[in-house]
């Protein structure tokens, strides 16, 4: 047998091939040959009904966590709050799940799906959360597993978040692939898949996506059950944008239909993802800006064809909090709550501490998610390494943070405030990259398309393109 070329050009040359044998999807049966693409169709492709996904994760320890009040933290918001205001805060402890994230919900439908189409293993590209997961629904399922994790800069230092997730993948059994940062990344995970012909436990595959609906729907179940109504406010933390496409989905399905979807990230303004430089000049290596606003405006920018998660459809607001005020929010949440949890998690709490604050006592915000933790997840850990990096950490005012220079733990926590960012800019960035890559005149269907993928009405979208068609070469 003729051994396939092995160099960059002609690995990711073979993207498409490779994508469709190792997830078993056709996705350009969903496509109409401009820039609309049948989205429903495409998430249709799990096969399984919300109820038979919950019946595969519960069946493997997964899902159904606890949701409960947050009171002394509420308490604390209210003293910083106008009279009156001072929203219930609440948290879904999804830490409960196996390996310790909500990406539980996602391995657990995508490793049952690969071992029922007869593959011998999974792959996951991930820093960690979600290789832990696979790690540990495929030791369940009797499959294989790599995980495959951008760990390194150049010189070989690696960051102590990541280092901890790849020890938890390991610990599960995972065969652990570290690499540098850059084009590394993609280029080893397709050939992996081409040579193992294991399955793309991808994060962003419609059994990514599907899996967190039960998420969502326990939310809106609980609440009702426990506190009589569904919860005013739903924060997700945002980075790929499957974690918010997912839950909002599930609140829907539970016909949640007035809780408001918020997303929130890290502020790291200025540093690169892709950056030798920039690697180790972030201390949260997930949730920020760096992956939600890019992952937002160009979904389809993943590991697979389209992108199930596409969380401009559900949001209805987005903020960004800074590096210190996640790390306070974390001390706070162990001091005040007894409840030890990783950064992830506690990027959309310290987002909830700061809108709780916007509304009356009697609303219910709910953070969806809570994350392990370990040596590297630490607040400790996390600003000695930045320390290390030459970064200034100090107390004072977090909104004077600038990411790469300055870590800035609010002095008090009346500090903490959320910053919307402009969600208009980012739909129209979508609609301009799809003119740019598709076409420059769109079909109604198009627009129609483009009016879901931005959650806006067709008029809006005419007018964003007529406006962006104006400032293209056409």
């Amino acid at each position: 047998m003729t051994k396939l070329p092995q160099d960059y050009k002609s690995v990711i040359g073979r993207k498409q091939e490779v994508m469709k044998n190792a997830i078993g999807i056709d996705y350009s049966k969903f496509e109409s040959g401009s820039i609309a693409f049948d989205y429903e169709k495409m998430m249709s492709e799990t096969g399984y009904t919300l109820e038979e996904m919950q019946k595969i994760q519960y069946s493997v320890n997964t899902g159904n966590t606890p949701v409960f009040e947050l009171k002394n933290l509420t308490a604390l918001a209210r003293a910083c709050a106008p009279e009156g205001k001072g929203a219930r805060i609440f948290i879904k402890d999804e830490a409960a799940n196996p390996s310790g994230s909500f990406k539980e919900r996602r391995a657990a439908n995508s490793v049952y799906h690969a071992k029922r189409l007869g593959y011998k293993g999974v792959i996951a590209a991930t820093s960690g959360n979600y290789g832990a997961a696979v790690a540990a629904q495929a030791a369940v399922a009797g499959l294989k597993c790599i995980v495959v994790q951008e760990c390194f800069d150049s010189k070989g230092v690696g960051q102590p978040e990541i280092i901890e997730k790849a020890r938890k993948c390991e610990a599960l059994g995972a065969e652990v692939v570290q690499l540098t940062v850059g084009p590394e990344l993609h280029y080893k995970f397709i050939l992996l898949l081409e040579e193992t012909g294991y399955f793309n436990a991808s994060l962003y595959t419609p059994f990514g996506i599907a899996g967190v609906e039960t998420l969502g729907y326990e939310i809106s179940m609980q609440c009702v059950q426990k506190y009589g109504k569904n919860p005013d406010v739903v924060i997700c933390t945002n980075a790929g944008g499957g974690n918010l496409t997912g839950t909002a989905r599930g609140l829907i399905k539970a016909e949640a239909l007035n809780t408001q979807i918020v997303g929130a990230s890290i502020d790291l303004t200025g540093l690169h993802m892709a950056s030798d430089k920039s690697f180790n000049l972030k201390s949260c290596t997930t949730g920020h800006t760096g992956f939600g606003i890019p992952y937002a405006s160009d979904p389809d920018h993943s590991d697979v064809p389209r992108s199930a998660a596409r969380p401009l459809r559900y949001m209805d607001r987005y903020v960004k909090v800074t590096q210190g005020e996640v790390f306070y929010i974390t001390e706070a949440l162990a001091i005040l709550e007894g409840l030890e949890k990783g950064p992830a998690g506690n990027t959309s709490l310290a987002a909830a501490f700061s809108l709780a604050q916007e509304l009356d006592q009697d609303k219910i915000i709910v953070v969806q998610e809570t994350e392990y933790t370990g040596a590297g997840k630490h607040v400790q850990p996390q600003l000695t390494f930045a320390r290390q990096n030459g970064i200034e950490v100090k107390f004072g005012d977090p909104a004077d943070e600038v990411p790469g220079k300055s870590i800035i733990l609010p002095s008090h926590p009346s500090l903490i405030k959320a910053v919307d960012i402009d969600l208009d800019h980012i739909r129209r960035s979508l609609i301009k990259k799809n003119l740019k890559k598709y076409t420059a005149n769109p079909t109604e269907d198009d627009y129609a398309y483009l009016a879901e993928e931005t959650k806006k009405d067709i008029k809006w979208v005419k007018k964003a393109v007529d406006e962006i068609k104006d400032t293209l070469y056409v």
